[in-house]
């Protein structure tokens, strides 16, 4: 059996049938495992060449904050034109490359009115238990993450449904939201009217008709906004469909485009190489504070920040989180990192974005999808059929994955050190699904939302 050696400075190999890692050479115990170039642990026994190296004899290096020194390693990108896709122009300049009808919830309580009013009129309704007995910043994230549903421009229109009587009234949420486009909003509370199914159909076939009007049209791929995400992780994420995403990544930020990378906890153990790419001292402190505050959350709730990865992950041969996030952090190629956002906030700025917030899948493609992100690259090498609002293009990390269950997968990366041209075809599908072509989690209906909850409920 073949073995693949990732880094000249690895002492692990890994094996191209399960992702599991071996030892390269004889490791002491105590010694430092390298992987990906880098360290991804220290060998808790002494270790034989050949020998599986896994859990049992591997063990983090992770700890709490720490200080962290700017050493610019700014990559000089050369420009590339930008091919054009099809898609829809709103009326403040942005672009959206769908054009659906969404019902945006301000609390729990609505949520089977809002699945009614879906069933009915073929719109997509989101469901979610938060709006009300919430406090302070708690619900503010709450009203952040669901303006930025609002306002995201794959909606040709969105119903905003509330109840009435919850802390996130609909007066309440407005001034949250700040302009927005009055053709294409509509706003219902549930207890004003006798009947609310009945307005709410009024309501979306008035919305229905609106987006009915509107036509594709060509514009540069460099206005897309995607999202980078992994879920379900395996050996082979760093290997095959990380990266790959990562050129994806290089090509978009090159052409003017943007890229979000979030998963924060995710990024422990790697963030160093992203601080290195800041553009600024500015952009530098701010991914500190944002690594740092992140960790200070997971003390603060009496949480190791190595609490990662998760049982799937070990069993498809990750076995430390510094190893897992030496992974993921390669979705984010060698592209500059421009702005770094919180949990809520929209992206603006060209160029690869860190946003604040966690790397579990349903809360963290909800995070993308809020910040503008027009679609999602989502890695994975387990499989899983989660779906955001926006297209969430699943690319297998391995073929085996991609046969078993292409239902699931849009893309297989399991054969990227064979096929030359991988990264040319990836980006032709990021072309395709931008100009209306459906991804697997669109065929299925699966789309969701979760909002991240940190605070007192009453």
């Amino acid at each position: 059996m073949g073995y693949i050696l990732i880094h000249p400075a690895d002492n692990v190999v890994v094996s191209p049938e399960n992702g599991h890692k071996y030892a390269a050479k004889d490791i002491s115990k105590g010694e430092t495992v390298f992987k990906y170039g880098f360290p991804i642990g220290f060998a808790s026994a002494d270790i034989q060449k050949g020998e599986h190296v896994h859990s049992h004899n591997l063990k983090t290096a992770l700890g709490g904050e720490q200080a962290y020194t700017y050493t610019p390693d700014i990559p000089k990108q050369t420009p590339l034109a930008a091919p054009e896709i099809s898609a829809f122009v709103r009326q403040n300049g942005e672009i959206g490359i769908r054009n659906d009808i969404w019902i945006i919830n301000t609390v729990g309580c609505v949520n089977k009115t809002a699945q009614r009013l879906a069933a009915a009129t073929g719109a997509f309704s989101f469901a979610h238990p938060y709006g009300c007995s919430q406090l302070g910043g708690d619900h503010a994230v709450t009203q952040k993450i669901l303006c930025g549903l609002i306002r995201h421009p794959n909606a040709g229109g969105v119903l905003v449904l509330g109840l009435g009587c919850e802390n996130n009234r609909i007066d309440e949420l407005k001034k949250v939201l700040g302009p927005y486009d009055k053709q294409r909003v509509r706003f219902l509370n549930a207890q004003d009217c006798s009947d609310e199914l009945e307005e709410g159909v009024r309501l979306i076939r008035e919305l229905q008709a609106v987006a009915a009007k509107d036509r594709r049209v060509a514009v540069p791929a460099s206005k897309l906004k995607i999202g980078l995400k992994c879920g379900g992780s395996d050996g082979f994420s760093g290997i095959t469909a990380n990266p790959l995403i990562g050129r994806i990544t290089e090509r978009l930020t090159a052409m003017g485009g943007t890229a979000v990378l979030s998963e924060v906890p995710e990024m422990f153990g790697a963030e160093q190489l992203l601080m290195n790419r800041c553009v600024s001292q500015t952009v530098f402190e701010q991914t500190v504070q944002l690594i740092n505050r992140y960790k200070a959350y997971f003390i603060a709730h009496g949480q190791s920040v190595s609490e990662n990865p998760s049982p799937g992950n070990k069993a498809g041969g990750i076995t430390t989180l510094e190893e897992k996030s030496l992974g993921c952090v390669q979705k984010g190629g060698n592209a500059p990192v421009t702005a770094v956002l919180d949990y809520g906030d929209t992206a603006v700025l060209p160029g690869l974005n860190l946003l604040n917030g966690p790397g579990n899948d349903m809360v963290s493609v909800t995070n993308l999808t809020a910040a503008g992100c027009h679609m999602i690259l989502f890695s994975t090498g387990r499989g899983t059929p989660l779906g955001a609002p926006v297209p969430t293009v699943k690319i297998a990390t391995n073929t085996a994955l991609a046969q078993k269950k292409p239902h699931w997968v849009d893309f297989d990366a399991g054969t990227v050190s064979e096929d030359g041209q991988a990264a040319d075809k990836l980006f032709q599908t990021v072309l395709d699904v931008a100009s209306g072509k459906q991804t697997r989690n669109e065929e299925n209906g699966y789309r969701e939302i979760a909002i991240f909850k940190d605070g007192v409920t009453l």
